[in-house]
């Protein structure tokens, strides 16, 4: 007999992954080209990890503490790209710099490492899953 398919593991699973390739989404491409990395992605990515962090919250086991942990680690590494981000277009006449979006970028590149390593968590989980 099939287990049915519990809805609530799909949706984290989903803002899991969708947090991850988000997050890739904006990080891929020239690290200094601002042209690459769009504003508005950045905001999205975050957006979506808080969603995957709050649907964290309610696990009260070791592995879901270690995925509210890589989850609250990308929110903020990417919240801090996101600020870093404001402030270069707040205080510059100008596209930022090359160093400036490097910059940017290499937190937000810090938030795709939670984000991946959240994503293996949840893989072994499933691969060691047993139905009940």
């Amino acid at each position: 007999m099939v287990d049915p398919v519990n809805f609530e593991k799909v949706v984290f699973g989903f803002f899991v992954l969708l947090a991850a390739t988000m997050n890739f989404g904006y990080v891929l491409g020239d690290i200094g080209d601002p042209a690459m990395h769009n504003s508005y992605e950045l905001y999205v990515a975050v957006l979506v990890n808080v969603v995957a962090a709050v649907l964290k919250l309610g696990d009260r086991t070791h592995v879901g503490a270690v995925h509210l942990a890589a989850s609250l680690v990308a929110c903020l590494q990417l919240g801090a790209a996101s600020v870093m981000w404001v402030l270069i277009e707040q205080t510059g006449d100008a596209a930022p710099s090359t160093h400036e979006m490097a910059s940017v970028v290499s937190v937000a590149a810090g938030a795709l490492l939670a984000n991946l390593v959240s994503l293996v968590i949840l893989v072994v989980e499933t691969v060691n899953y047993r139905g009940r």
